[in-house]
């Protein structure tokens, strides 16, 4: 368990096994992670397939090579994926044609096709999204949205807002998700420059005030997760973003979030730290060039590797699973969060 970002040195991963080991006891409490060998069943009573920073537009080898691997993935384990999560960079540079542009159908219709994924695909906002090139590509995605089609049919993706709550499955919901725009104010309070662009200090405000109002809404499923581009924490290059550890950890902490996921950072990780509820969980990996990265994952983890992947989500009433795979749909990580905070690392 690494200690508290904020305050101490974190522990290497053989001490974080050891320590997992050694507090066992603690760990029914979901104080600290306990370590399991036993991988479980690749089906949930919902099953969730996620992936960060996939809408390349330089080449779309690796984007192509993921796509194959959840494709295939999904076939092998007959699963019936009920939602994608598409967590922000959804399109690198030039969207030509807006919500007609041709890269709908290339690289989100058929790259993820309907055959294989039918269901539906919830996105937010990356940085790149915020790129206008001269067009808005964040206008583009919600009018995607909003259209509900393409000229083949019904269209999957899902983005009603820019920040929006939703329940899954539809019905007897099991977990509730809280997907975020993180693309923050920087520190300074500048809002961008060029074709770089951020929420307004106004609508930054706005949003937390409206994160708290749904941290404190009561909650009928038993699990929750929250979702935003930028992570709050990372080992990749771009490292812990201090605005977010300013305005949006202390409410992840205040009311127990369990689960924070995010890309952004073209790798895959899982973070944990001692003293703070929430497991950060990094899928990036979808298709842009990887980074490499800036903290070992030796001395931050449990888990961080440069690699492209995708991530499983699975959702049973009791506990998530969550699973980090390679483009040959082998499992790289994986661990489970009970809905009383337990941690247990399935796969290292």
């Amino acid at each position: 368990m690494n200690s508290d970002p904020t305050r101490s040195a974190p522990l290497n991963r053989r001490r974080f096994l050891q320590q997992s080991f050694a507090f066992s006891a603690l760990a029914a409490l979901g104080s600290f992670p306990q370590h399991a060998t036993a991988l479980p069943s690749a089906h949930g009573e919902a099953d969730l397939l996620m992936i960060g920073d996939w809408g390349y537009d330089r080449h779309h080898e690796g984007q192509i090579g993921v796509a194959a691997a959840m494709r295939a993935y999904a076939q092998q384990h007959a699963l019936k994926t009920q939602a994608l999560l598409m967590l922000g960079d959804n399109w690198y540079g030039e969207l030509a044609g807006g919500a007609q542009s041709p890269r709908w159908t290339e690289q989100f219709e058929a790259m993820y096709p309907d055959g294989a994924f039918p269901c539906p695909a919830y996105a937010i906002l990356g940085n790149h999204d915020y790129q206008r090139f001269p067009e808005s590509k964040v206008d583009a995605e919600l009018e995607y949205a909003r259209s509900g089609k393409t000229a083949s049919g019904p269209t999957r993706w899902t983005m009603p807002a820019r920040w929006y709550t939703f329940e899954f499955p539809a019905k007897k919901p099991l977990i509730t998700f809280i997907a975020l725009d993180s693309n923050v104010p920087h520190l300074d309070g500048s809002t961008g420059k060029g074709r770089d662009f951020t929420l307004t200090p106004q609508e930054h405000a706005e949003q937390i005030a409206w994160f708290e109002t749904e941290l404190k809404k009561p909650r009928t499923t038993p699990h929750l997760v929250v979702m935003g581009h930028h992570p709050v924490y990372s080992d990749g290059p771009h490292g812990d973003h201090a605005v977010l550890i300013r305005d949006w950890d202390p409410l992840l902490r205040k009311y127990n979030v369990p689960v924070y996921l995010a890309g952004h950072d073209h790798d895959l990780q899982h973070l944990e730290f001692e003293g703070h509820p929430t497991s950060f969980f990094l899928s990036g990996g979808g298709g842009a060039d990887l980074y490499t990265l800036k903290i070992d994952p030796s001395q931050r983890g449990p888990y961080a590797e440069k690699v492209y992947g995708f991530s499983h989500l699975t959702v049973t009433k009791k506990s998530l699973t969550l699973r980090h795979l390679d483009q040959n749909g082998h499992t790289l990580h994986a661990f489970s969060k009970t809905s009383e905070g337990k941690v247990s690392i399935l796969h290292v």
